[in-house]
């Protein structure tokens, strides 16, 4: 080969290649972990191992914008079917949204290799989990938990966290064998979580017309399918978010009226105007009443909660009960309620873990994620964590 010829074997075009290696794999694990698929969930724990092995401040920031990118890849045109725009606005907020994940896991890498790398793993993990890091902490590797270590509970969140911190030490190589055999045993004895006695989930592909409806039609068309739901033995009936538009006492009083005589318990997602904007709520509507028992602890940030409004006085935009009320009381559960963004975040669903909660609601309205994989994810994501916990899942989407 000529002197001035690329020496393949030079150390600079190693470490050249292995930079590309390490960026193409973070990449792929984000593809394939986050697919909608419950089973293939515990790939995204090979994550940890590729951002231990990065030499670099700048790989391990490539090696954490590439798997976050590709996790959330369905959010471009997710963003632009909402808006009605073209496809750049929603690269633009899906780089945007990278930003934490990429900062965190960027600021926190260490060039010494050890368990003092993993501590630093493990804050950059936590930091993702919960606000205001984790408002946008999707993509999370220890929702695998569920897959891994069905009904273990905390003591299965704990040992799949030892697997991600491990995975950042010299031990990766060892500890990605063990995820290995943990990853297909789960995949191969993996069950869906099962649905409560008397509980139905209703789906919808009604678009974004869900819940816009002024006139009774819809409204009387959810009855009706209420009714034969009852018809077939369902006592708690479940519509998606937003199924019922905006919740005020009229509606409440055509919804009891049309349903006296039914022993049922209708739960539904609904919107209450309020002075300052509005909040994204779950109504249940029963014989006793209809009212609003849990209030949505996190909206999807920029479409729906706007915080920058109250900067400028400018009232608008769904509240956020960051750390609201977790478990409403519903046909004598507990329930942990999850609408819509709740589904891709860890601390709302850890936080009515805590509160001991009986079963898992999951609704959401994502007509707009039609042609991606968001709602799978959502879907996948629920069931992992129903799992984890050995709890009865209802979900309800309409899309």
């Amino acid at each position: 080969m000529s002197s001035d010829g690329l020496n393949w074997f030079s150390p600079s075009v190693r470490e050249g290649l292995r930079s590309v290696l390490l960026v193409v794999a973070a990449a792929v694990v984000g593809v394939v972990g986050w697919n909608g698929e419950p089973r293939t969930l515990p790939v995204a724990l090979v994550f940890p191992a590729l951002w231990g092995l990065s030499p670099l401040r700048w790989q391990a920031a490539a090696i954490a914008a590439a798997y976050f990118l590709a996790a959330a890849r369905g959010l471009p045109q997710g963003v632009a079917t909402f808006y009605g725009s073209s496809v750049l606005l929603g690269i633009s907020l899906w780089f945007g949204a990278a930003l934490a994940f990429v900062g965190v896991h960027a600021v926190l890498w260490s060039r010494r290799p050890g368990w003092g790398r993993a501590v630093r793993f493990g804050i950059a993990a936590i930091l993702m989990a919960v606000p205001p890091f984790g408002i946008v902490g999707w993509a999370h590797p220890i929702t695998a938990a569920g897959v891994l270590f069905p009904e273990w509970g905390w003591w299965g969140l704990a040992a799949t966290a030892v697997i991600m911190l491990a995975a950042t030490t010299r031990g990766w190589a060892a500890v990605m064998v063990v995820l290995l055999c943990l990853g297909v045993w789960s995949a191969v004895t993996w069950t869906e979580p099962q649905r409560p006695e008397g509980w139905t989930g209703l789906d919808f592909r009604l678009g974004n017309s869900l819940g816009r409806g002024s006139d009774l039609e819809q409204h009387q068309a959810l009855i009706g399918m209420i009714r034969a739901a009852t018809a077939d033995g369902a006592r708690v009936v479940v519509l998606p978010e937003n199924a019922l538009g905006l919740w005020t006492p009229t509606v409440a009083k055509l919804w009891r009226s049309r349903l006296r005589g039914l022993d049922v318990t209708v739960v539904a997602g609904a919107t209450v105007i309020r002075p300052d904007g509005y909040d994204n709520v779950m109504v249940a509507i029963d014989p006793d009443g209809a009212r609003v028992v849990h209030r949505q602890r996190m909206p999807v940030p920029v479409s729906m909660w706007q915080p920058w409004r109250d900067w400028i006085g400018e009232p608008g935009g769904a509240r956020a009960d960051l750390f609201g009320a977790s478990v409403a009381m519903i046909g004598g559960q507990r329930v942990a309620p999850l609408v819509c963004y709740e589904q891709l975040l860890v601390w709302p669903v850890l936080q009515s873990m805590a509160h001991r909660a009986d079963l898992v609601v999951a609704i959401g309205n994502g007509w707009w994620t039609a042609g991606t994989n968001v709602a799978g994810i959502q879907k996948a994501s629920s069931a992992a964590w129903a799992r984890l916990f050995r709890l009865p899942l209802v979900v309800s989407f309409n899309l």
